[in-house]
């Protein structure tokens, strides 16, 4: 063990050394609890840079090679959806705890067979990044004091203007459904549902999904890349067990000004919060008062500092040694996917769809 340092630190592989796989080694160096002993990608150059910046101590071309190293404990998935859960299986049949990137899979099906492979080990999901925020952190313990009485409906809007047309090419991924499966609900929907649903506890049951998605604006055609054929702009109404409403809508590339809300509401009580750390982060708390009626006040308010993407993997590691749950476990990585599929269904046909 690190001296003076009580945790054996756990020896992580990176699978995918791209833009998120650079995030995850550096994670890696700079924490105490982990030690990077191999990378791999399939792209001498992305190799190179790895190879550069974060020496882990064995580089891979394959990622099969990287499973079977005998000294890896944790292997990260950084690389596209559309692969993650076939190699998702084979790191947990090596016996190797698993961080998968967000979104978790192509669809819930493979998600249930990741949880139905994994036994003992842990696995988690990258879309708890934003609830390592003190903000976050403020909001989870506030609500889970009941402060707020019966949760009413928890909701965000999100709106993002397009920009100028862009002089570089766009990612391939971004926006292809058999690569990534689906567009901006699985690109952000999940770190939404993950937040909101994280910060209620988890206690909200999803039933019913009621849904519209739609592609990129005429206008903006140009701005994605060619064949782009899913979502730039979504809405969903979440019907949850006791009535509760999740209630969410995100888009980019819009013919509106950037525009975002996002709320609790109880029967008690209110907050306004926002999920990216805002500079200065404000909570927001609304009271009920039969006497002098609604009244706010701010809960907490400050600048966040520090970066959000170490969380994840420190986190797990953290559950691999103490067996402790992660913030995201795959089970809860599971109802996101539910309601991410239920909403491309919904949008599809026009219906409500039932989450079972």
């Amino acid at each position: 063990t690190n001296k003076g340092h009580e945790m054996e630190p756990v020896r992580v592989g990176v699978i995918g050394c791209g833009v998120i796989g650079t995030s995850h080694m550096r994670a890696a160096n700079e924490s105490p609890d982990l030690e990077l002993v191999a990378a791999a990608d399939l792209i001498d150059g992305n190799r190179e840079k790895a190879e550069a910046q974060f020496s882990p101590k064995r580089m891979y071309t394959d990622g099969a090679d990287l499973i079977a190293d005998d000294e890896v404990e944790l292997v990260v998935l950084a690389f596209p959806t559309a692969y993650r859960g076939k190699v998702g299986l084979e790191v947990l049949a090596a016996g190797k705890h698993l961080l998968t990137e967000k979104p978790v899979a192509m669809n819930a099906g493979e998600v249930q067979a990741l949880i139905d492979a994994k036994g003992d080990l842990q696995a988690a999901c990258c879309s708890s990044r934003y609830r390592f925020t003190k903000g976050a952190e403020v909001a989870t313990d506030f609500i889970a004091s009941g402060a707020l009485g019966e949760i009413r409906t928890v909701r965000h809007r999100n709106l993002s203007s397009a920009g100028k047309a862009p002089d570089s090419p766009r990612p391939e991924w971004r926006l292809k459904k058999q690569l990534n499966g689906g567009g901006y609900l699985v690109n952000w929907g999940c770190y939404d549902l993950d937040y909101l649903l994280g910060i209620t506890g988890w206690s909200l049951k999803p039933e019913t999904v009621f849904a519209q998605t739609w592609t990129v604006p005429g206008p903006y055609a140009s701005h994605v890349a060619e064949g782009s054929d899913a979502e730039t702009h979504y809405t969903a109404m979440i019907r949850c067990e006791g009535g509760t409403i999740l209630s969410i809508e995100r888009s980019e590339y819009t013919a509106a000004e950037g525009d975002q809300a996002w709320g609790i509401i109880g029967s008690d009580g209110s907050l306004r919060l926002a999920m990216t750390a805002s500079k200065p982060g404000r909570i927001v708390y609304a009271k009920a008062d039969e006497q002098d009626g609604t009244s706010a006040e701010t809960l907490w308010e400050e600048n966040e500092e520090g970066s959000i993407h170490a969380g994840p993997l420190t986190d797990l590691a953290a559950a691999v040694r103490s067996g402790g749950s992660p913030k995201t476990p795959l089970e809860n990585a599971l109802i996101v996917q539910k309601i991410t599929d239920a909403v491309y269904e919904s949008a599809a046909t026009g219906e409500a769809v039932s989450i079972r």
